[in-house]
């Protein structure tokens, strides 16, 4: 049912807008402009002036026609990361890429250009349909921040659908809760040339730390990682500060606890080590720390109403469906967190994040027939009194 052409041609167009973290303001005039034609009340929020950005989140509200059928929501991210600017998309029979010099796009504007698609084909066949709340959410990107922003009050819908994760066949329903982490090394600078004894190498101090941290995958719960490094202005000076970004993840919150505990105390001990004395004043490499959470933890259980629906419309489709933990987060650990039932359903996008991503339109317009036929059950199946 759904028009695959439309879709990979809608799908197309976003991804030649650029919308990078903070800048969607041009996607989300296009994506206002198609919410309104479709006959949605929109309305874009403050979350932009919140987080320095040009533009808010979209916001759109359909009616629906089977007044009682639970409100549903679809929701994905404008946003997308660098490089993202002046992309090329080019097709090769059903494979969507790039020319290698900037990523794709489909995360997330596949799942946008689904949600369009779909409110697209339900008013054309004017199928049965409840109220829907569309959510377009800026800077998921840059920390689910376009999310935590969002006031669901103003939303209708309990629970729903983000459409933003990658494998075909899977709804993800778990996702870890996430600490960011800030790390400044504080050393002592000295020339290098003429007295590095007199100095305090933050780099040094840096280096042993990391190197005594456990990172990458801690265990099949756990990940962490330091993705960041700056310090150090010129090679002739003992350098006197490095920060460091970085960040760990988990499933269980006593284990991100501890493993965001190991990375500090890592850095302390190291920092502990390097000590002097300078015309009778001592001096000693120290650490300050800004440890935040980014977001908690996601886990819908597979008896909710939201799971079922969606494997209800696999079963209908004759397609094979589970559901499955993920290591990253999205705007569903926000909006679960904010009182909603969230579950994540893949799009069909790959490599996500490289300049090597790419998109398989099968998979693309599968998925989209996955979510008119869940919005096709929620309408026919209202709930009981």
């Amino acid at each position: 049912m759904i028009n695959q052409e439309r879709l990979k041609n809608l799908l197309i167009e976003l991804i030649k807008i650029d919308s990078l973290s903070r800048q969607e303001f041009d996607v989300a005039m296009r994506l206002k402009r198609e919410m309104e034609e479709l006959g949605a009340t929109v309305w874009i929020d403050d979350a932009g002036e919140k987080v320095g950005g040009n533009v808010g989140n979209l916001i759109a509200y359909f009616p629906g026609n089977t007044p009682l059928a639970r409100p549903l929501l679809l929701s994905a991210h404008m946003d997308t990361v660098a490089p993202g600017e002046g992309v090329v998309p080019m097709l090769d029979g059903d494979i969507l890429h790039t020319d290698g010099r900037t990523v794709l796009g489909g995360d997330d504007k596949s799942g946008v250009a689904i949600i369009c698609e779909v409110l697209r084909i339900i008013k054309e066949k004017r199928l049965p349909c409840a109220s829907i709340d569309v959510v377009f959410t800026i800077c998921e990107e840059a920390g689910l921040i376009g999310a935590k922003c969002l006031d669901v009050s103003r939303l209708r819908a309990r629970a729903g659908l983000v459409l933003d994760s990658d494998s075909v066949g899977f709804l993800f329903t778990k996702a870890p809760a996430a600490n960011r982490m800030e790390f400044h090394i504080q050393g002592l600078e000295a020339h290098a040339g003429v007295c590095p004894e007199k100095g305090i190498s933050a780099v040094k101090v840096a280096a042993e730390g990391i190197a005594q941290m456990k990172l990458g995958r801690i265990d099949h719960e756990t990940t962490a990682n330091i993705g960041v490094i700056q310090g150090g202005i010129a090679v002739n000076i003992v350098p006197n500060s490095v920060i460091l970004k970085g960040e760990a993840r988990s499933h269980n919150q006593e284990k991100l606890d501890r493993q965001t505990q190991h990375m500090l105390r890592c850095l302390e001990e190291a920092a502990a080590r390097h000590e002097l004395e300078l015309n009778g004043k001592p001096f000693r490499a120290r650490v300050e720390a800004k440890i935040e959470r980014d977001y908690d933890r996601m886990d819908v259980p597979d008896q909710a109403p939201i799971v079922q629906l969606v494997r209800a419309a696999a079963k209908n489709l004759n397609v094979e469906i589970k559901t499955m933990a993920t290591g990253g987060g999205c705007d569903a650990n926000v909006l679960n967190q904010k009182g909603l039932e969230v579950a994540n359903l893949s799009t069909g996008m790959r490599d996500i994040h490289t300049v090597k991503e790419w998109l398989d339109l099968k998979d693309l317009y599968l998925s989209a027939e996955m979510v008119l036929e869940t919005v096709r059950l929620n309408a026919a199946h209202p709930p009981t009194p």
